[in-house]
């Protein structure tokens, strides 16, 4: 049986990973149950991983690109920054709708990560990797429409993170998609209100 490619074994593990936390929790994702997932065995995850908390940091890679993905797949130039802003938030919520053991995950990962001093810098990757998503899709909006934002791009990426992360909290509580779109309407309006530069 030819071997597989480390490479290939690495995107099965994470994608193991993922369906069995996003499925079960965050405490249930052992490495035992991980390679069973991935109908692999013990040293093949040594083999493609140096540590769980490896395989952690590459998942929250993946999932952060998927997050970009869906609020980026729609966006065009109609109704200007707003206009971007909005099918990027209509994206987001379908990704959170289809997926939100994904996006619970995410959560779980922080709060856990904040409390183990071992794993605390997890979380500031995972941030970090949100900041760089939220700068990407705000200068693409700009390059699209052609205007541009009044502040510093990374200063409004944060902003926009605290927006993304209160919406998605409150609608793995409530499922409520259409109060949660109502809500990110509003902060696109208000957003881009404020921080769209004036044209002369």
């Amino acid at each position: 049986m030819a071997r597989r490619p480390v490479e290939e074994r690495r995107a099965a593990l994470v994608d193991a990973a993922l369906r069995v936390m996003a499925r079960d929790g965050l405490a249930a994702g052992t490495t035992r149950a991980i390679v069973a997932e991935a109908g692999m065995s013990l040293a093949s995850f040594h083999y493609a991983f140096t540590s769980r908390d490896e395989l952690l940091r590459q998942l929250v890679r993946g999932v952060v690109g998927r997050e970009f993905d869906a609020a980026t797949a729609g966006m065009t130039a109609d109704d200007g920054l707003a206009g971007c802003l909005r099918q990027a938030a209509a994206g987001y919520l379908d990704h959170l709708e289809r997926d939100p053991g994904h996006e619970q995950l995410m959560l779980e990962l922080t709060l856990h990560a904040l409390r183990n001093p071992a794993l605390r810098p997890l979380a500031g990757e995972q941030y970090r990797a949100y900041a760089v998503a939220a700068e990407r899709l705000l200068e693409q909006a700009a390059e699209l429409t052609g205007e541009r934002w009044a502040r510093p791009v990374p200063e409004l990426a944060r902003l926009l993170i605290t927006i993304v992360d209160g919406a998605t909290t409150t609608w793995l509580v409530d499922r409520d998609t259409a109060a949660t779109r109502a809500a990110l309407d509003a902060a696109v309006e208000a957003f881009v209100v404020r921080h769209a530069a004036r044209t002369p």
